[in-house]
């Protein structure tokens, strides 16, 4: 059996969800808040820090996001990698919708 390495999801992919998630929300305040917060080094501890402590109103909605990006990727690797055929990555990605933001 061949085994086939898993290798990390480069940092701008994680970053990409922070920054789609600041621009997605209706709250514009906390949006423009979020963006600048993950401008420069330390973006990540940032983001996390300031919604946590401005924003923990929106947790519930970032993990759900983080979370259904974070599935949507990992079925469409096993897909891209020949362990599920796409009809049935099309099944499981129907399963987990792109949530609503607030």
């Amino acid at each position: 059996m061949d085994l086939l390495p898993i290798e990390p999801l480069p940092s701008w992919v994680w970053y990409q969800d922070m920054a789609e998630f600041a621009d997605g929300i209706t709250d514009e305040r906390a949006g423009r808040s979020l963006a600048g917060a993950i401008q420069g080094r330390g973006a990540f501890r940032r983001f996390k820090d300031r919604l946590h402590e401005n924003y923990p109103h929106l947790l519930p909605a970032w993990h759900a996001f983080q979370s259904t990006r974070a599935k949507r990727r990992a079925i469409e690797w096993l897909a891209d990698n020949s362990f599920i055929d796409h009809q049935a990555a099309a099944r499981a990605l129907a399963d987990y919708p792109h949530p609503d933001l607030p």
